[in-house]
Formats: C-alpha cells, sequence, structure tokens
C-alpha cells in the first residue's frame, strides 16, 4: 500500500495523515472485494525493514492500527470478514497483539471473505523459517530430505492453507515487488498504478480486477482464451 507518504507531501501534511487516510483506503477496498466475490485480500501492512523508520512514524502506525481494529473490528464481523496475520507477530506491541489475537479469535469462523495483514513480514524470512523447519524435521528423522518438495515448502510456509494470489496491485508506481510473497507470488498477474495509496478506492479497485479479466493466464502453458 504505497503512496501514503508522497500523497501527505503533496498536500504539506505529515506522513501520519497520509497513513490515516491510507486507512480509509482499506475500508474502500474491502467493501469492493465483497462486492467482486474475492475471497482472499492480503494487505502488506508493515515489513520487517519498515522497523528502521523514525520511531515517531513506526509508534504512529501502531497506534492506527490499534485504533483500525477499535473501530472497524465490529464492521468485519458483520461483513463475515475473517482476520488473519503473517509475520513476526511478536515483534509487535503488547496492546495490538492482544488486540489482533482477540479479533482474529472472534472472526475464526467467517469464511466468506478473509482479509490477511502482513506486519512485520518480510517474504525472505518467510521463506527461511520455512527452510528452518524443514531441516528441524530431517535433523529429527521425521522426514527424508530426498522427499523434499516445492508442495514441501508451501506446507511450511506462514499460512500454507491459503491459496497463491492471482493478482498482486502495486500503487504509486513502484515497480518491484520489495520481499512481498516472493514464493506465492510466483504465477500472479501484476497491476502497476501511478495511484497513491490514500486515493485508491473502489473504482481503481474494480479497473484492476478489469484489467486482469483482460490477461491470457498461461502458467508456462498456451494460452487458452
Amino acid at each position: 500500500m504505497d503512496g501514503n507518504g508522497r500523497w501527505a507531501q503533496q498536500r504539506g501534511l505529515s506522513r501520519l495523515k497520509g497513513h490515516e487516510q491510507g486507512a480509509e483506503s482499506v475500508r474502500a477496498v474491502l467493501r469492493a472485494v465483497r462486492q467482486a466475490g474475492v475471497r482472499y485480500l492480503t494487505l502488506y501492512a508493515f515489513s520487517t525493514e519498515n522497523w528502521i523508520r523514525p520511531k515517531d512514524e513506526v509508534e504512529g502506525l501502531m497506534n492506527l492500527l490499534s485504533i483500525f481494529i477499535d473501530r472497524h473490528g465490529k464492521e468485519l464481523l458483520e461483513n463475515k470478514i475473517r482476520l488473519r496475520v503473517m509475520g513476526q507477530f511478536d515483534r509487535l506491541p503488547r496492546t495490538v497483539q492482544k488486540k489482533l489475537a482477540q479479533l482474529m479469535e472472534k472472526s475464526a469462523e467467517n469464511y466468506e471473505y478473509t482479509l490477511i495483514l502482513a506486519l512485520s513480514y518480510g517474504s525472505r524470512l518467510e521463506i527461511a523459517d520455512a527452510a528452518k523447519a524443514i531441516a528441524r524435521k530431517t535433523a529429527r528423522g521425521e522426514l527424508d530430505p530426498e522427499t523434499v518438495t516445492e508442495e514441501t515448502v508451501a506446507n511450511h510456509l506462514y499460512l500454507p492453507d491459503v491459496p497463491d494470489p492471482e493478482l498482486m496491485i502495486r500503487t504509486s508506481g513502484e515497480l518491484r515487488l520489495s520481499n512481498f510473497l516472493l514464493w506465492q507470488l510466483s504465477y500472479a498477474e501484476l497491476y502497476v498504478t501511478d495511484v497513491f495509496w490514500p486515493d485508491f478506492r473502489e473504482k481503481e479497485f474494480f479497473q484492476a480486477l478489469e484489467v486482469f479479466g483482460r490477461r491470457g493466464r498461461r502458467y508456462g502453458g498456451v494460452v487458452t482464451k
């Protein structure tokens, strides 16, 4: 969800104001997701690299996350949206951990839609953690290393039951993956827009879906449509 800081800078506002406006885009996209019938939405909310940002900005982001849960947690439950988190959960402030855990527990039976927040997340770390888990199993004799396959690795990622993304939307014109779902995005369609995240609303989301719908997805084979 890129462009919060630049959106604010263009308006002479603090970066935190850009993040606040970005939170409203989250609500807008969640509405669009339900309307379009998209079952899984993963938002890259905070990366492992984001910890190096100024302390006041990091604290402000964590506070915004806490406020968002307080204000809109009930809305998620009412709209049958299950909340899940991927990343270094234990690095988050304890108050945020508690609120997230409570909302995840309350929404656990909501299977119509799933919102995944990538928090203190880095894809290289995720893959490394999967490799360590596999290595521990082989060391204990629970797994023969000769039987390790792509499926084995996938089953040791943070959320192995979640299907691979079909579409990745990158806002603010950024043309890189930024350590996001490197394994899972292998065959995802990429959509890049110059729109900053705080201005990304339902209209922009449906435009991305329209472009996605025109893509011929080959998976290494031949286009069938």
